[in-house]
């Protein structure tokens, strides 16, 4: 991966301080129930929410940029990969709660998961773990253009998808999560609008040509 860095708070940087906050966050919440399991569990929900806002941030970048091109979104665009990593990051962090959540009460976490749990989420992290390892140049020449772009297309919206799903199915039991799904339904949106102006665009060089 290239880091095209225009200021200070981009690149390397942006992902350390991130992932430093992201870290600091979830011990601070996690203490504030004595790192018992009610803590643990705060870590959880906590880390799902800030994947979700990673993840929208870098699945709209691109579209923003399209449709409204200013230096705020130019800076998304630029960084794009960073927040997909810092994306990467928070997931990593859920997982490790997950995992401490069923070291502590595995009959809890028994109850708390299914098959369909398991096969699915191993999915998206199978997806996340091949598409952070691919964010650099070097991998990502590695396998070549053609599969860099199937992978992180396919990763990207099956994860979309997942995010969907997940928060989606709380909604009939805890009507707030509706606040969840929404930016999921927007920033797909606006991936649908940039395709149809891109698109739109297009056609219109080709026919001045």
């Amino acid at each position: 991966m290239t880091w095209d860095r225009r200021n200070w708070f981009e690149g390397w940087r942006l992902l350390a301080v991130l992932s430093l906050v992201l870290v600091v966050l979830s011990i601070w919440i996690a203490g504030m129930r004595a790192f018992e399991v009610d803590g643990i569990r705060m870590v959880i929900r906590f880390t799902a929410r800030s994947s979700l806002l990673f993840f929208c941030l870098a699945f709209a970048a691109s579209a923003l940029t399209l449709l409204w091109p200013t230096s705020g979104t130019r800076w998304l665009r630029r960084n794009r990969r960073t927040l997909g990593l810092t994306f990467a990051a928070s997931h990593a962090i859920h997982a490790v709660a997950i995992i401490c959540f069923a070291v502590m009460t595995p009959t809890d976490y028994a109850a708390a998961t299914t098959p369909a749990s398991y096969i699915f989420g191993g999915i998206g992290y199978a997806f996340i773990i091949a598409m952070a390892a691919t964010s650099f140049n070097r991998s990502a020449a590695a396998i070549g253009p053609r599969a860099w772009r199937i992978l992180h297309t396919t990763g990207i919206y099956y994860l979309w998808f997942q995010f969907m799903v997940s928060f989606g199915m709380r909604i009939p039991q805890m009507p707030n999560y509706v606040w969840f799904v929404m930016p999921l339904l927007t920033v797909m949106a606006l991936r649908i609008t940039a395709a149809i102006v891109q698109r739109r665009r297009s056609r219109v060089v080709l026919s001045a040509n």
